[in-house]
C-alpha cells in the first residue's frame, strides 16, 4: 500500500537528488523509499550493508575452514618463483 508523505528538504538538496534519480532512470520517491528500506530493516549480523553489498552477497562460496591469507601467500609464492 502506497502512502503519500510531505517531507521539507533542502531546495539544492531536492535538485541534486532530482538530477540523480534522473540520471539513473528512476523516481525520487523510489530513491527514498529504497534508502528508508534499507536503514530500517532488522539485520541480524548489526553491521550495515549497503544496498550494493547485498546485491553482490551470494556471489561465491567458500569452504567455512577457508583461509584467505594461506591462499593469498600460495598464489604470490608460486607466482614469484
Amino acid at each position: 500500500m502506497n502512502t503519500k508523505l510531505t517531507i521539507k528538504l533542502d531546495g539544492n538538496v531536492i535538485a541534486r537528488a532530482k538530477n540523480y534519480a534522473k540520471k539513473r532512470n528512476t523516481s525520487l520517491s523510489k530513491m527514498i523509499e529504497s534508502y528508508l528500506d534499507s536503514v530500517t530493516k532488522p539485520d541480524q549480523s548489526g553491521i550495515e550493508i549497503t544496498p550494493l553489498v547485498k546485491s553482490l552477497s551470494g556471489t561465491i562460496e567458500l569452504p567455512v575452514d577457508f583461509d584467505y591469507r594461506k591462499d593469498y601467500t600460495n598464489y604470490l609464492t608460486k607466482k614469484y618463483s
